[in-house]
């Protein structure tokens, strides 16, 4: 492999973005391939990374591809077909897929990939965009120990706090358990919110009580400072992909051959939200969505606690 590895990235997005800006800004020469959002694509192009015409091209030429997708259709949709990476795959590629996936499409697609002598990997990503842009993202990884050695310096371009989980298929079930606390953190803040302003008890008041208390977090903050303080930034992950992460654990611990009660809760509120069409919003406006559904409004309920 080259001094400087030739990355490929497909899913430049809130994420991607500024994981391929951090690679390009380490000297890896960089292709991208982008969706129906140019911009992203246009300012990486503007940084010196050139844009391949498709999956299988980009495979043809890179040393490593990134993946940075909503789900496992869609990186099974790039991998798989006439153009896509395995149809490209060289031996010694790596695949180092970081969207939060189907642990069983991953395990498939890197036996598939093994066939061609090439590898994946599966990276799945904690924190936010901003973080993505300050190249300190959490990542988790699945794969063995010689790969993993092999991209490190590659996922340190983008990543703080690295976490070598197992072999392949074991971070993306480890992302799967973070995203199910983290979700199940969602659901709870946003009713208890819903349920403190019909009791009288503003949202502020929530906010600065259990924000100064050691039940406080990151993940409180950031929620708090979307849901009360107004902040739409502060935590940008959709609910539709929130939803789809816990049906994903949810099918881990179906196979496991576990009880899922929590979990069960967690989709309920979760598949509301979608059913009522805010699919597209962040997780944070669940709380608006609780408080509608029970006749009450977080922007009145917020607006009056500043009074």
């Amino acid at each position: 492999m080259a001094e400087k590895a030739r990355i490929g990235f497909i899913g430049v997005g809130y994420m991607g973005h500024g994981m391929a800006r951090n690679l390009i800004k380490q000297g890896h020469p960089m292709q991208v391939i982008g969706n129906r959002n140019r911009q992203p694509v246009e300012d990486l192009l503007g940084q010196g990374a050139t844009e391949a015409a498709s999956p299988k091209q980009m495979a043809s030429e890179v040393d490593i591809i990134h993946l940075c997708l909503p789900n496992s259709v869609s990186v099974e949709g790039v991998m798989r077909g006439p153009d896509g990476i395995l149809a490209g795959a060289h031996e010694g590629l790596i695949v180092i897929d970081a969207t939060t996936a189907d642990p069983n499409s991953t395990i498939a697609l890197a036996e598939e990939l093994s066939a061609k002598g090439a590898k994946m990997v599966d990276a799945p990503l904690g924190r936010t965009p901003k973080e993505a842009e300050e190249g300190t993202l959490d990542a988790m990884v699945g794969c063995d120990e010689e790969t993993f050695q092999q991209v490190l310096p590659v996922i340190d371009c983008w990543a703080g706090n690295i976490n070598h989980i197992g072999p392949v298929g074991s971070a993306h079930k480890m992302k799967l358990i973070m995203n199910f606390i983290s979700m199940g953190y969602a659901a709870l803040f946003a009713e208890a919110l819903v349920t403190a302003g019909a009791a009288g008890i503003s949202p502020q008041t929530v906010q600065k009580v259990i924000g100064s208390s050691r039940m406080s977090n990151g993940f409180f903050d950031t929620f708090m400072s979307a849901a009360v303080g107004r902040d739409r930034e502060a935590h940008k992950f959709t609910i539709t992909n929130a939803a789809k992460d816990l049906r994903y654990c949810a099918a881990m611990a179906m196979q496991s051959g576990i009880a899922n009660p929590m979990g069960a809760a967690m989709r309920n509120s979760f598949a509301t939200a979608e059913a009522t069409g805010h699919g597209g919003d962040y997780v944070p406006q669940l709380a608006d969505i609780m408080a509608q559904l029970n006749g009450l409004d977080m922007e009145e309920l917020v607006t009056a606690g500043k009074g």
